[in-house]
C-alpha cells in the first residue's frame, strides 16, 4: 500500500487536503518484506479495524436511543458455549429420579450433615519441590487435610489405611518431569474414583497481585455449569471434600467452574471496598483440570469398573459437545 507522497494539487486550485489511507482489498500484511514494517502495518492495521468497530458501536448505540421502545432486541453472539450440541442427561433440578439419587449415592451421608470430611493428600513416589509445595498449599485451602509423603508405598496399601484412620478422601497428585500433571480423587470407603489431567498450575508466588495468606476458616464452595448427570457426580465429589459448614467470617470462596468440560479451580478472598461495592482477592493456588475416567469403588488400575472413560477419537467429533 502507498504511503503517499503528500497533497496532490488538482488543476492549479492549491494543495488539496490529505486524503487517509485506505488499505487496497487485496492488501496482506505478510507480503511485506521488512520485519519492523510489517509489524508497523499490522499494528496500523489492527487500529484502523478498531476505530471502524467502535464508529459502527456508536451508530447502533445512537439508532437504538432514537427508536426507543421500538429497538429490537439486541442480537446475542454465537459462541461455543451457547451453541452446545443438547446432552439428553442434563439435570433437572425437579426430576424425582434425580432427587432419589442424591438421597442414595455415596455422598448423601455428607449432604446430610452425618460425616465430616477428613482428606488425605499424597503424591506420586520421590516427588519434587513444586509438587511437595503444590500440596502443602493444597492443604491449607481444603480444610481438616493432612499431606503424607508416599515413600514407595502402593495405593492399593494406602486405602486400607485411610479407611481405618477414617479418612473419608484420598486426593493424589502425579508429576511429570518436575511439574504436577494428574490429580486423582477417590471418595472413601466405597468410591468412586475420578482420575483428572491437570495443567496451568500456579503457585502462590507466581500469581499477581495476590492476598495474605488464607485464614483457617471454612470456605464457601462455588460450583458452575455441571449439567449433566456426569457432571452432577464430579461436582457432588468436589462439594464433599469441604465441610459443609461456611465460616463466611472468614470471606474466603473456592470455585470450581466448568467450562467446556475444562474445571477451573480459583480460591478468592471477598473484599468489601463500601456498601454497595466489592471486590475478590485471589489467594491461590490455580490449576485447571480435565476429566479423563470416572471409577466405580476405591482406585483400582487392573480390575477397576469404569462408569465413564474419556475416548478423544470416539468423543471429540463435535467441539459443541460437552460432557459435563
Amino acid at each position: 500500500a502507498a504511503e503517499g507522497s503528500g497533497p496532490v494539487p488538482r488543476d492549479g486550485a492549491g494543495p488539496a487536503a490529505p486524503e487517509r489511507v485506505l488499505f487496497p482489498p487485496t492488501f496482506s500484511v505478510s507480503e511485506i518484506k521488512n520485519k519492523q514494517r510489517r509489524h508497523f502495518m499490522f499494528l496500523r492495521w489492527k487500529q484502523q479495524q478498531r476505530k471502524e468497530k467502535l464508529a459502527l458501536k456508536k451508530k447502533r448505540r445512537k439508532e437504538r436511543e432514537a427508536l426507543g421502545d421500538k429497538a429490537p432486541p439486541k442480537a446475542v453472539p454465537k459462541t461455543i458455549e451457547n451453541q452446545r450440541v443438547y446432552d439428553e442427561t442434563t439435570v433437572d433440578p425437579n426430576d424425582e429420579e434425580v432427587a432419589f439419587d442424591e438421597a442414595t449415592d455415596e455422598f448423601a451421608p455428607y449432604f446430610n450433615r452425618q460425616t465430616v470430611p477428613k482428606i488425605l493428600i499424597t503424591t506420586s513416589d520421590r516427588p519434587r519441590g513444586r509438587t511437595v509445595r503444590f500440596c502443602e498449599q493444597l492443604a491449607t485451602v481444603i480444610p481438616n487435610s493432612h499431606v503424607y509423603y508416599r515413600r514407595g508405598l502402593a495405593l492399593k496399601r494406602i486405602i486400607p489405611q485411610c479407611i481405618a484412620r477414617d479418612f473419608t478422601d484420598l486426593i493424589v497428585i502425579n508429576e511429570d518431569r518436575k511439574i504436577p500433571n494428574g490429580l486423582v480423587l477417590s471418595h472413601l470407603p466405597d468410591g468412586p474414583t475420578a482420575h483428572f489431567r491437570m495443567s496451568s498450575v500456579r503457585l502462590r508466588k507466581e500469581i499477581k497481585r495476590k492476598g495474605k495468606e488464607p485464614t483457617e476458616h471454612v470456605p464457601e464452595v462455588i460450583l458452575n455449569n455441571f449439567t449433566t448427570r456426569l457432571g452432577h457426580s464430579i461436582g457432588r465429589m468436589f462439594a464433599a471434600l469441604f465441610p459443609h459448614n461456611p465460616q463466611f467470617i472468614g470471606r474466603q470462596v473456592a470455585t470450581f467452574h466448568n467450562q467446556r468440560d475444562y474445571i477451573f479451580f480459583r480460591f478468592h478472598r471477598y473484599i468489601f471496598k463500601s456498601e454497595k461495592k466489592v471486590g475478590i482477592q485471589e489467594l491461590g493456588p490455580r490449576f485447571t483440570l480435565k476429566l479423563r475416567s470416572l471409577q466405580k469403588g476405591t482406585f483400582d488400575s487392573k480390575f477397576g469398573e469404569y462408569e465413564w472413560i474419556h475416548k478423544r477419537r470416539e468423543m471429540d467429533t463435535s467441539r459443541r459437545k460437552f460432557h459435563l
